[in-house]
């Protein structure tokens, strides 16, 4: 009766537990932390979704169980937001499915689909539930480049021929979290034609579709020919619409993969509360104003964040897309580890980020900081940060960038 249980033994300890207790700790004292840990959208969701919802819930006929699959409506605006972003055509009586955040449905369509011993493809890093969906349904793990380039490619094809059994299923997130790498849709074409050839599923998150500041919007991997035979993909409106703590995703794509995900799910849900899904119809089809000023907003945090950084004498990779700058650990702190870093620079500078350990050993050496704080607090965050780094230096950290001058992105750095 004293032994841990099966599955929880295959979970390893979790690794942002100890920064986790540091911040916690130091807030108890009276400390300021600036966090920058977690992927928590910090605005308000727009007015008029919220209308929408009150004025639902307002009616007593809406408190009633509703439907695991998602309401007829919801399911028709998510095929409409489809074809007007990314030209893409769904049925959205076989090919959609509503889920409590597309964690959620990441973590049921793995158990539906995955059978003890069976072996899934995983980027390293990558989002925690990528891989530990596919490990507590009793599938081994094998890690591939997180980068969507030719050595992922390559690292597939060695993964077909090596693995034993063969692999069953591809993972794969682009804008990524944590890394904020972005891939173009003739990658998405590789990867299908891999697919296909193989009879390999691929499970595409695309939560961070939205937010991203080039002038090419990510493209859904649904949108290559023939996508639909293999592929199933996820999206949420957490971070579109600011409304994370409302837990409202979709998997849309393979009718096989949405069939199985929708029967899981019918027995372990009455989906989301019926004004919710009312409210997110509303989101999806009306005005779409917000998105584009909560892209604004984020393309703004992160400037100042890498201006900041960069005149603290931290060179961090510019990201192209997400809500997180994935951070190379200055390399006179290296020896520290992730998280031994962010320990420090949380103790030190008053500033709480999240380890690159806990998305995956090759994280190692990295940090992940959100964007998930006003400009001002994020100037305050760099500043200490400069502080911090001149203590440990020994000198200054370079002349002060102006707050308002542009920035051209730059190209993300490799992952070592």
């Amino acid at each position: 009766m004293s032994e841990e249980f099966h599955r929880i033994r295959r979970l390893p300890p979790y690794v942002f537990a100890e920064v986790n207790k540091a911040k916690a700790a130091a807030r108890a004292r009276g400390a300021d932390i600036i966090d920058l840990g977690m992927g928590n959208p910090d605005s308000p969701t727009p007015p008029h979704i919220v209308a929408k919802l009150i004025e639902t819930v307002a009616d007593p006929r809406s408190h009633r169980y509703s439907v695991s699959k998602g309401i007829p409506g919801l399911l028709k605006a998510l095929a409409v937001y489809y074809a007007r972003r990314f030209d893409v055509q769904l049925d959205p009586a076989t090919e959609v499915v509503a889920t409590l955040g597309s964690k959620e449905g990441l973590a049921n369509l793995s158990a539906a689909i995955t059978s003890p011993g069976d072996t899934i493809l995983v980027p390293n890093p990558s989002y925690p539930i990528h891989q530990f969906g596919f490990i507590i349904a009793g599938a081994s793990v094998r890690s591939i480049p997180a980068r969507p380039d030719e050595d992922m490619l390559r690292a597939l094809e060695r993964a077909v021929r090596h693995s034993v059994p063969k692999p069953t299923a591809l993972i794969v997130n682009f804008p990524s979290n944590p890394t904020a790498f972005v891939a173009g849709l003739d990658f998405y074409k590789e990867l299908v034609a891999f697919a296909r050839r193989e009879e390999i599923w691929i499970l595409s998150d695309l939560a961070y579709a939205e937010i991203y500041f080039g002038d090419t919007p990510p493209p859904s991997i649904l949108q290559v020919p023939g996508a639909k035979e293999v592929a199933v993909e996820f999206t949420s409106l957490s971070k579109t619409y600011s409304m994370a703590g409302w837990r409202m995703g979709f998997a849309a794509g393979n009718p096989r993969l949405i069939n199985a995900l929708t029967r899981i799910k019918s027995y372990l849900d009455y989906g989301a509360f019926t004004p919710i899904q009312v409210a997110s119809v509303a989101a999806l089809n009306g005005p779409q104003e917000c998105v584009e000023q909560m892209r604004a907003l984020y393309r703004d945090r992160r400037d100042v964040l890498i201006r900041g950084l960069s005149a603290a004498g931290w060179d961090v990779p510019s990201p192209e897309g997400s809500m997180f700058a994935w951070a190379p650990i200055p390399e006179r702190f290296v020896p520290l580890g992730s998280v031994g870093f962010a320990k420090l620079l949380m103790q030190e500078a008053g500033v709480a980020v999240a380890p690159g350990l806990g998305f995956g050993e090759y994280g190692e050496g990295f940090v992940r900081i959100g964007l998930v704080e006003n400009t001002q607090r994020l100037r305050q965050a760099t500043r200490n940060i400069r502080s911090f780094l001149n203590a440990h230096n020994g000198g200054p950290a370079r002349g002060d960038i102006a707050a308002d001058a542009p920035m051209a992105a730059a190209p993300l750095a490799a992952i070592s």
